[in-house]
């Protein structure tokens, strides 16, 4: 059953107004992948006009987990306690991205660790199309949750 939608099939944000406050927790994952071409070598440090790529990448990850009900129509606003992106290279040319977000509050914080490790991910294409177009997004997945009415993890 969908959760955003009413009895009469119309949008609708969630009432979480008798749900318990809860530990809520969720770590989700990005891949970016640069072709076989591509100027980069998988380990390098990663600078381009804009700045260091990593390092900017995890700001604008950060911000972004901060104002996803911003961005996601009906997403509630979270007070966010702690939220970390990390962001490695990981098999050849590709890099990984892991946001792990955390606030105690009656909703889950899903979608603030989707929407980190997202924009993490665009941050990062956004830096370095001048090397290559070619660039691509990848398994943006969730990982684990906890809180709630049920843990998951991948």
């Amino acid at each position: 059953m969908l959760t955003h939608v009413d009895k009469a099939n119309r949008p609708t944000m969630v009432d979480v107004g008798d749900k318990a406050v809860t530990t809520r927790t969720a770590s989700a994952r990005a891949r970016v992948v640069f072709p076989a071409d591509a100027v980069v070598q998988s380990g390098e440090v990663l600078r381009t006009k804009k700045g260091p790529v990593f390092e900017t990448a995890i700001i604008a990850g950060v911000m972004a987990a901060k104002r996803t009900h911003d961005l996601i129509p009906f997403c509630h606003p979270l007070p966010l306690e702690d939220c970390k992106i990390d962001i490695a290279w990981g098999a050849q040319n590709e890099v990984v991205i892991q946001c792990s977000v955390r606030a105690t509050h009656k909703t889950g914080v899903e979608m603030e660790a989707l929407t980190g490790a997202s924009v993490a991910a665009l941050t990062i294409y956004d830096m370095c199309k001048a090397l290559t177009h070619g660039i691509e997004i990848r398994d943006v997945a969730l990982l684990s949750k906890t809180g709630g009415k049920r843990d998951y993890k991948r």
